[in-house]
């Protein structure tokens, strides 16, 4: 979303309405030092944890994350989002993250470990129903976070053909499409047993991929084929120096937009990793971390040359200007948001 009628950027940002948070807010971004500026909120959908924005930036997609499991569409034309239409039901447990494909929103099921497809109007708003739903089986390793499947991540890959799918509980990325409206399984990539895959980001060349594991604090590179759906490991990079001292649960990973670098958050150790991609894309290195601003960062993206950082357990959404010559992120401010979970920028 640009400066609309000399409005100026926003950057949209959820939160756990059952922890305390005030649900959608709305913040205005500015554009000289990456500031953000509480504007207002809405609380009509409970615990919206993870947001998208339609191409034209007038509607704002929210997962429900409960266990009934819904997907809400809001009107973000002005200041204050307006819901657009009861939520749908997404016959899913905990709903995590949501992705747009080929005219349909996909949310990724944690609880139940699922992705479910809703189809779009033409105006942007959601369907009465969804359309199709991909149940995951398997298991891990780890008993307790992987005693069955659990889709963390949903999103299409940057040629908008396939649909790429993170499943935490079963150590597995899937490759999908969609075929009148129900993702259908077309590879299944194995990584490391016990690894607990949660986020994967893509290269701007669309050759490479990054996978960040929440179990295990590290990133596996991959080739990324997109006339194939293939996608092949190739090897891990640790995202922290030496052996973590108590807590350590990745959370988010961006690649910059040129390619040059990439961030990730770990929770528990309150950090921000900064990492080096070399060549066109399949090597990267460690240079070091940063403290996140906050405690429990969940969530992280990048736009206009900084960083902005969703810390839930401190209520703080963190921005921080980049080094262009390092990647290293430098702190600039924050904003309290209780329980703040997601932070996207239009």
């Amino acid at each position: 979303m640009g400066a609309e009628g000399g409005r100026g950027r926003r950057a949209f940002i959820g939160s756990f309405t059952s922890a305390g948070g005030p649900g959608v807010v709305v913040a205005a971004v500015d554009e000289t030092n990456g500031a953000l500026t509480a504007l207002s909120r809405a609380d009509d959908v409970p615990d919206p944890s993870y947001l998208a924005l339609s191409p034209g930036g007038d509607i704002l997609y929210a997962v429900s994350e409960t266990a009934e499991g819904a997907v809400a569409a809001y009107r973000v034309t002005g200041d204050r989002p307006e819901l657009a239409g009861p939520p749908v039901p997404v016959h899913g447990d905990g709903p995590t993250h949501l992705g747009l494909v080929a005219g349909h929103v996909l949310t990724a099921n944690y609880g139940s470990g699922s992705v479910t497809a809703v189809p779009l109007r033409a105006d942007g708003t959601l369907a009465d129903s969804a359309s199709g739903v991909l149940r995951h089986t398997g298991s891990g390793p780890d008993e307790q976070r992987q005693e069955g499947p659990h889709a963390h991540q949903v999103q299409p890959d940057p040629s908008g053909r396939w649909v790429v799918d993170v499943d935490l509980g079963t150590d597995s990325v899937l490759v999908c499409e969609l075929d009148a409206g129900v993702p259908v399984l077309r590879r299944l990539t194995t990584l490391r047993p016990g690894s607990g895959p949660r986020h994967l980001a893509f290269h701007p060349n669309n050759s490479y991929a990054y996978v960040l594991h929440e179990l295990t604090p590290i990133v596996t590179v991959c080739r990324w084929d997109a006339g194939s759906g293939e996608l092949t490991p190739l090897g891990e990079i640790p995202v922290l120096p030496g052996t973590p001292d108590g807590d350590a649960y990745p959370s988010g990973i961006v690649v910059s937009p040129d390619g040059r670098y990439v961030w990730t958050a770990t929770r528990g150790q309150d950090v921000l990793s900064v990492l080096t991609v070399d060549g066109d894309g399949e090597k990267l290195a460690l240079v070091g971390t940063v403290p996140c601003g906050g405690h429990w960062p969940r969530a992280l993206t990048a736009s206009g040359g900084y960083l902005y950082v969703a810390n839930e357990r401190s209520g703080k959404v963190s921005w921080f200007s980049v080094d262009p010559d390092t990647g290293v992120p430098r702190p600039e401010g924050s904003i309290e948001v209780p329980a703040a979970s997601c932070v996207i920028l239009g």
